[in-house]
């Protein structure tokens, strides 16, 4: 049994957060599901799908405590359409679920929590804290290189390294890289691969605030903590690629472009590709002008940009969609752009440091 009172607003926005941690198919029945649990006037709402779980407390008013597990997917529906802001919610002890607002009320059935998995205990061998508008910058900008291709499970997630007070996010999917990096007063060594997916659930959770999120890592799971809400993911276990020796040192050809020029020529070329025709975006680079071309089935395309360029002539082919993902991640007016020769890949820096490096993989040109 169970019953509490509490704010429809504040329930729905944190049914609606917890929700996208559950599994829209699985086969225990009670993963498909929210934990509620009601106890000392605070409601503790879980949703968990053996890879990620995000929890939430909130405020309510508990006449008596107790726990079950609804259909994650109704039971937000439900919340969301009450015609009343106090909402009234009990259990039997058959655990149908009572559901009252105003006029309104619903009867759903609810499962034991006793069915439901507990979630992993995190074994904190690290721990770090960090400006959440830092995190959230940090892995906007490199979470685009994440794979998708489950072949190489490591790479479907981004390598997070504390080393000498800087903390770096490195995310490579064999066509491109992006690593970005911040200077941190934080005295620990540590290193340990984050899923994509749990990446985007951090960046939807960061509202716009300058507050810290904390993040205990464990052997092989992490949790962040960002405001009232608990992250507590997997990590992705193997070896992550060697960045460090990766990066080419040098360049033969270099030159400063203002950010927003180059992608959006880059753009203009993108108008004759789509997913069933690509061909690549052909840069040839002189002394004093880029000058892009595209050429595909339905047509041609031809640009040109003026530019102050040091070192040798190239020809290069780039896929246009790469390319653009990291320039329109750099987020600084003017970047540096370095190659070394028409099939290594094109590095994109900002003018001054290292806070960002994005590596951009050539495609080959077939000959004019």
């Amino acid at each position: 049994m169970m019953r509490f009172k509490c704010m429809r607003s504040d329930l729905s926005s944190a049914v609606g957060n917890v929700s996208r941690a559950v599994s829209a198919k699985a086969t225990i029945p009670a993963l498909e599901g929210v934990l509620i649990k009601a106890y000392h006037n605070t409601l503790e709402i879980s949703g968990y799908d053996l890879e990620i779980g995000i929890v939430t407390q909130m405020e309510a008013t508990v006449a008596e405590e107790g726990e079950v597990v609804v259909s994650a997917r109704l039971f937000n529906d439900i919340i969301r359409k009450l015609p009343e802001e106090i909402v009234n919610i009990e259990t039997d002890d058959r655990m149908i679920t009572y559901i009252k607002s105003g006029a309104a009320d619903y009867q759903i059935v609810g499962i034991n929590s006793a069915e439901y998995p507990e979630l992993p205990n995190v074994d904190e061998l690290n721990s770090f804290e960090i400006k959440a508008e830092l995190l959230k910058n940090m892995i906007r900008q490199t979470v685009f290189a994440v794979s998708d291709n489950m072949a190489k499970p490591i790479y479907t997630g981004s390598l997070f390294e504390i080393e000498d007070h800087i903390f770096r996010i490195v995310a490579v999917d064999g066509f491109r890289m992006a690593i970005r990096e911040e200077n941190v007063d934080c005295d620990i060594h540590t290193k340990f691969v984050v899923p994509g997916k749990t990446q985007n659930e951090i960046l939807k959770l960061i509202t716009d605030n300058d507050k810290d999120v904390s993040l205990k890592i464990g052997q092989r799971h992490i949790m962040l903590k960002i405001e009232n809400y608990s992250i507590i993911s997997r990590l992705i276990e193997g070896n992550f690629l060697d960045y460090k020796t990766t990066v080419p040192k040098t360049a033969s050809t270099e030159f400063v472009m203002n950010t927003r020029i180059l992608a959006s020529a880059v753009d203009r070329m993108s108008l004759l590709t789509n997913e069933k025709i690509q061909s690549p975006v052909r840069c040839t680079i002189t002394a004093d002008q880029i000058k892009l071309a595209c050429s595909t089935t339905v047509g041609r395309a031809n640009d040109m940009i003026p530019a102050s360029v040091r070192g040798n002539d190239v020809e290069i082919g780039f896929n246009n969609r790469y390319l653009l993902d990291a320039l329109k991640n750099a987020e600084t007016d003017e970047i540096k752009v370095m190659l070394n020769g028409s099939l290594s890949p094109m590095i994109i820096k900002p003018v001054q440091g290292d806070s960002f490096t994005f590596l951009v993989v050539p495609m080959r040109l077939a000959a004019e």
